[in-house]
């Protein structure tokens, strides 16, 4: 079981700038997918941002070109560089951890992180 510890919420004005950070207790190199969802309130848990082992990432469009997911395998630690935030990319941000091995398919998940973007 990973257990994935995501840090760097808070509140910021628009147009300003967040990092989150997320890290794993087991070693991320080999696992298929990392990435960032969030959830707004009363709507669905989205997909921001994912980056596989190999270094290919994945943006929502309401994201792409403010957004920036990396991955340090080194540190077992994923980030997502957020800029020019808008209101709207209010919500509560989680870590998440899939792929699937040769026996069965796995996800691990953060307890969340919160950013507030006022207006």
């Amino acid at each position: 079981q990973v257990q994935l510890v995501e840090s760097g919420g808070g509140l910021v004005q628009a147009g300003g700038s967040l990092r989150l950070s997320c890290v794993a207790s087991e070693s991320i190199f080999s696992i298929g997918f990392m990435g960032w969802y969030r959830q707004a309130p009363g709507k669905q848990r989205e997909l921001v941002a994912s980056e596989d082992r190999h270094g290919s990432t994945d943006y929502a469009d309401s994201v792409k070109g403010r957004f920036t997911i990396s991955r340090d395998n080194a540190k077992d630690t994923v980030y997502l560089q957020m800029n020019s935030l808008k209101p709207e990319d209010t919500a509560v941000y989680y870590c998440a951890a899939w792929g699937r091995t040769i026996v069965a398919a796995y996800d691990y998940w953060g307890q969340g992180t919160q950013v507030t973007v006022s207006s």
